[in-house]
């Protein structure tokens, strides 16, 4: 079924690597993509991503070339990014923009502990430590204004509310820094409880740190509950030896919420309860700066 409904694609990553795809395996988690772990007759072992999910789908040159770029500069560190083989950035050939990168070791994790912790802490400050030859575009902000209104759910209407006002703002000063962009514990792999591969480069910016930081404990807090994503925190805050700074944790946190009238990405009613909690700790426990 995989080799029929993405033929094109499959015989572009045949032609590339010089050699028949014998098995096919459709990878879990992927949002924005269609991911396939291949294997091709000569054993190796690889990914294609298809950038088939709107509304990525739209700006899938620019995504797929961000993501090689970004491969390429990591190559020479010790942060294990795939390596990229090949891009079809236009889908001229794959049919929609396609990227084959090299398969790393390890599986996700489905529990997070202090070890976990500890490890994507320094793994973060590893990532943050990387000087690109060329400055990548400066990050966007995805909690956009159509975003500021006060969720239907909430049990915390007035945090919500001093969020957006926090954002309306405006964003204090920031020393530019090598950003992935989308780091959490959903783009990592594991193996002998080691981080064996940092994944989904397509995003990857230039920006304040906490954003990043920020993006991770959301996320832990979502999957997880508070406790890791504090945990995060306060981890990355005594590695920086600086106070994480609220404005970019509420940014991550409100770019969670959908577009009017679109569903969100995150939606279980768990994930929005702890959604809910996790915006009203911010504003409330951490002050606002």
């Amino acid at each position: 079924m995989l080799r029929r409904v993405h033929a094109d694609a499959l015989s572009w990553g045949e032609a590339v690597l010089g050699a028949a795809i014998i098995e096919i395996e459709e990878l879990s988690g992927g949002l924005t993509s269609t991911m396939l772990g291949l294997t091709d007759a000569t054993g190796q072992r690889s990914v294609l991503r298809l950038m088939t999910n709107e509304p990525w789908r739209n700006h899938g040159a620019e995504l797929t070339r961000r993501e090689r770029t970004a491969q390429e500069e990591l190559a020479s560190t010790q942060v294990p990014a795939p390596t990229s083989i090949a891009v079809d950035a236009e889908g001229s050939v794959a049919g929609v923009a396609a990227h084959l990168m090299s398969r790393l070791p390890g599986t996700a994790t489905r529990e997070v502990g202090a070890s976990t912790v500890a490890a994507m802490v320094e793994m973060l400050a590893l990532i943050h430590d990387v000087k690109p030859a060329e400055p990548f575009r400066t990050y966007q902000s995805w909690a956009l204004q159509g975003k500021w209104a006060i969720p239907p759910w909430t049990k915390h209407p007035e945090s919500w509310q001093r969020a957006f006002d926090l954002l309306a703002e405006g964003p204090p000063s920031y020393a530019p820094t090598f950003l992935h962009r989308d780091y959490s514990h959903r783009n990592l792999l594991w193996r002998d409880g080691e981080i064996s591969g940092v994944v989904d480069w397509v995003e990857t910016s230039s920006g304040p740190v906490w954003l990043d930081a920020g993006h991770a404990a959301t996320n832990l807090a979502l999957a997880f509950g508070p406790e890791p994503a504090n945990a995060f925190l306060a981890g990355y805050a005594a590695l920086m030896a600086e106070k994480p700074q609220t404005y970019w944790l509420v940014m991550d946190a409100v770019g969670l919420l959908p577009p009017p009238g679109k569903k969100p990405l995150f939606g279980s009613p768990t994930e929005l309860h702890r959604l809910d909690q996790w915006v009203h700790h911010l504003i409330g426990a951490r002050g606002v700066h």
